[in-house]
């Protein structure tokens, strides 16, 4: 009885997957997850705040020197605008953020280190500006308010 066990089981096997496979096979299909909606914060994150105070830094409240304000283009201003702000804003003390405008003037942006002072966080910076082959330097010192906006609390040409 022991070899019939042996030998029977097996083939019951066998007979019997033979006979499941002969019929439909029905799949579940597992539930769909969908992504969901976004939905906007009550109150502004910081990388909104950091937006927002990108479009408010203007070079022109004390960033470069005002002879050299005067002859930038809109373009111009506009590179020396946004690599000012990402300087101060990302830079690392000692590497300068390289812009280049129209006709051939560029500037770069060199800042320090991040310096508390009342609450705010401030840096030093050297911002130089190349028009015509003459150099523009302004160098300063600007804090960040709290709205995120970047002033020049000092400044000398």
């Amino acid at each position: 009885m022991n070899r019939f066990s042996i030998i029977a089981l097996p083939i019951a096997a066998l007979v019997l997957a033979g006979c499941s496979s002969t019929g439909t096979t029905r799949v579940a299909q597992a539930p769909v997850v969908t992504q969901p909606a976004i939905v906007q914060p009550l109150v502004p994150t910081s990388a909104q705040n950091v937006q927002t105070a990108k479009l408010t830094t203007s070079i022109a409240n004390g960033f470069v020197d005002p002879s050299a304000l005067a002859l930038m283009t809109a373009k111009d201003s506009n590179e020396a605008n946004s690599a000012q702000f990402y300087a101060l804003q990302f830079g690392r003390p000692g590497a300068p953020r390289q812009w280049a405008g129209d006709k051939g003037t560029t500037g770069s942006v060199a800042v320090g280190p991040y310096v508390r002072v009342n609450n705010l966080d401030c840096r030093d910076f050297t911002h130089t500006i190349k028009i015509g082959g003459t150099d523009y330097v302004k160098k300063g010192t600007a804090c960040r308010e709290q709205n995120g906006v970047w002033n020049v609390v000092q400044g000398t040409a």
